[in-house]
């Protein structure tokens, strides 16, 4: 998995790069704003960039066969047009988001290719669930039992970095954040299932 095909160039992109050329990976972002994708590779032998749409999906095709993995930092309503191709050319996929129905509806096909799709594995919630659950692992471990856990992930700048009236950081799509926050949420709460 030495080929890996970044799709987008927004704000969340620029460290996975980094530490896929540092590593000694190769990376080729594909987005609409070339110069984004240039000024992270920042001339790095091993990384390219091609200016790219989504509908563009002939080019698409062509740029995940030629990769050993796909990462979508797209808007999630191109994550299934992207998991699609992957199937199809039998190459891992990974997204930021949460999995919608139309992506779920790809499980049984992604398993009969041998395909593994992996979805929501940003800061929140992928790092995010996977640290609680080594936390809670732990403590489990050791033979103790969790009786609450509450996590608040995402968007709270280091103190020298508020220079808004919001005191709010976008890392990812600001329409994103504004979409995300009309989701509801489920959750347990001592012991009861839960709707916000």
């Amino acid at each position: 998995m030495n080929k890996v095909l970044i799709l987008g160039a927004g704000l969340v992109v620029k460290p996975m790069v980094e530490y896929l050329l540092e590593h000694n990976f190769t990376v080729k972002i594909a987005t609409t704003t070339r110069e984004k994708a240039d000024r992270m590779i920042k001339g790095h032998p091993n990384g390219s960039s091609l200016r790219w749409s989504t509908d563009e999906t002939g080019i698409l095709e062509n740029l995940i066969d030629e990769h050993d993995i796909a990462v979508s930092f797209l808007p999630y309503r191109f994550h299934t047009l992207v998991a699609r191709i992957c199937i199809k050319y039998k190459k891992p996929l990974v997204t930021t988001s949460y999995v919608q129905p139309e992506m779920q509806d790809l499980d049984e096909p992604a398993k009969n290719a041998g395909v593994i799709i992996l979805n929501e594995i940003g800061l929140d919630p992928g790092i995010d669930h996977m640290t609680a659950m080594k936390v809670i692992d732990h403590i489990h471990g050791k033979g103790g039992k969790v009786k609450e856990f509450y996590s608040l992930c995402g968007a709270l700048p280091a103190p020298e970095a508020v220079d808004n009236p919001m005191n709010y950081k976008f890392s990812w799509s600001p329409r994103g954040v504004v979409l995300a926050s009309r989701n509801s949420a489920l959750y347990l709460k001592k012991g009861e299932t839960c709707l916000y």
